[in-house]
């Protein structure tokens, strides 16, 4: 019998939510991971402090990213993701990383 996965949040702390978006906040020290996530809305992800950031992709991934993903950080840099990716967010650089990211509900 196959062990089953378990899913975490997509970030770390829930700031608000409604009917049409969810926003988060992800926190990450140098080194730490994220819980394995699974997005299942599209979002805006908008970068805030952190110099290197990856996401591990598990191999049945149907995003638009696949294997290990890393970039440096540019604070206040945004960018649409498709919904369907299932990663481990890693901070890889020597700083805190922060993040904002809002979940748009259909």
């Amino acid at each position: 019998m196959s062990e089953e996965r378990v899913f975490g949040d997509v970030a770390t702390k829930l700031l608000m939510e409604n009917d049409r978006v969810r926003i988060w906040e992800m926190r990450l020290d140098p080194g730490e991971r994220s819980d394995l996530h699974q997005h299942d809305l599209d979002y805006v992800l908008v970068q805030v402090t952190g110099d290197k950031i990856a996401g591990d992709f598990e191999p049945d991934t149907t995003g638009e990213f696949s294997g290990l993903v890393e970039g440096d950080v540019i604070p206040g840099q945004s960018m649409f993701i498709s919904k369907g990716g299932i990663e481990t967010a890693v901070n890889t650089g020597s700083k805190p990383y922060y993040e904002v990211l809002i979940e748009l509900k259909d």
